[in-house]
C-alpha cells in the first residue's frame, strides 16, 4: 500500500507515519506560538509591565529589557536574562508601578523596651530621609509597626516603609538593616538568639555556652545586614 502526494512523490507506509508525526508536532508548535502571541496582546492591553520595570511571575523575576511578539526578556538583579514566552507568564507582580511597601521583621529579646526601639527606628528613618542617595525614594519613612509574633527565643517586631518605584527597595533595605544594627548596639537593644541555662558550678561549660551565644548573635547580626530582597 502506498500514498502519493500531489508532487508525484510516492510514500511508503513507514514514511507516511513519519510525515504524520511531523505534522502533529508542527501543529502543536503552532498552537503554542499562537497562544504566546495572544497572551502577549492581552498583557499589552492591560499595561501589565513596561520596559525598565521590575516584575515577578512565578520563579521568574527581573527588569523588563525588551519583548517580542511572543516573549519578554527579564534581566535578573544578579545578571542572568530570562526569555519567557507570554503563554508561560501567568499572573505578573509589578514592583515598579506607583509605589511599593517594604516590610520586614526583626527579632529581639523579651526584655526589650519597645518604646526605645520605636524611638531608635524613628531616628534611623529620619536619617534615611536626609540621605541624598536614598531620601528621594521615600514616600513614607521607616517606622516600627509593633510586635508581630512571639517566638521561642524572642519577639518579632514588624517594620515598614513606603518607597517610590525604581528597583531600589533591596538596596535601601540593606542600608536600613545596617543602620538599625548599629543603632541597636549603641542603644543597648539585643537581637534574640538561642540561649541555654546552665545549672551548677561548671564554669567551663558556662563559658563555652556564653561564647557560642555570642558567636550566634554575631552571625545573626551579620545575616541581618546582608539580607536582600
Amino acid at each position: 500500500m502506498v500514498f502519493q502526494f500531489f508532487s508525484g512523490h510516492v510514500l511508503r507506509p513507514s514514511e507516511h507515519g513519519h510525515a504524520e508525526g511531523a505534522g502533529v508536532a508542527i501543529g502543536f508548535g503552532a498552537q503554542t506560538v499562537v497562544k504566546d502571541m495572544i497572551s502577549g496582546v492581552f498583557y499589552m492591553l492591560d499595561d501589565a509591565f513596561r520596559i525598565g520595570e521590575y516584575v515577578q511571575s512565578g520563579s521568574y523575576k527581573g527588569t523588563v529589557e525588551s519583548f517580542s511578539i511572543r516573549s519578554v526578556r527579564l534581566r535578573h538583579h544578579r545578571g542572568p536574562i530570562f526569555t519567557v514566552p507570554f503563554g508561560e507568564l501567568g499572573a505578573v507582580q509589578n514592583m515598579s508601578r506607583d509605589w511599593a511597601k517594604d516590610k520586614f521583621l526583626i527579632s529581639v529579646t523579651y526584655d526589650t523596651d519597645l518604646e526605645k526601639v520605636r524611638k531608635i527606628v524613628k531616628k534611623v528613618g529620619a536619617e534615611l530621609l536626609l540621605d541624598p542617595e536614598f531620601g528621594p525614594f521615600f514616600i513614607e519613612p521607616l517606622k516600627m509597626k509593633g510586635v508581630e509574633e512571639f517566638g521561642e527565643y524572642g519577639m518579632s517586631i514588624g517594620f515598614g516603609m513606603m518607597l517610590k518605584p525604581g528597583g531600589q527597595q533591596s538596596v535601601i533595605r540593606r542600608r536600613a538593616f545596617a543602620m538599625i544594627r548599629e543603632a541597636f548596639a549603641a542603644g543597648g537593644v539585643e537581637f534574640s538568639s538561642p540561649t541555654v541555662q546552665v545549672a551548677g558550678g561548671d564554669s567551663d561549660a558556662a563559658a563555652a555556652l556564653a561564647a557560642k551565644q555570642a558567636m550566634d548573635r554575631r552571625v545573626l547580626m551579620a545575616n541581618a545586614s546582608e539580607t536582600t530582597a
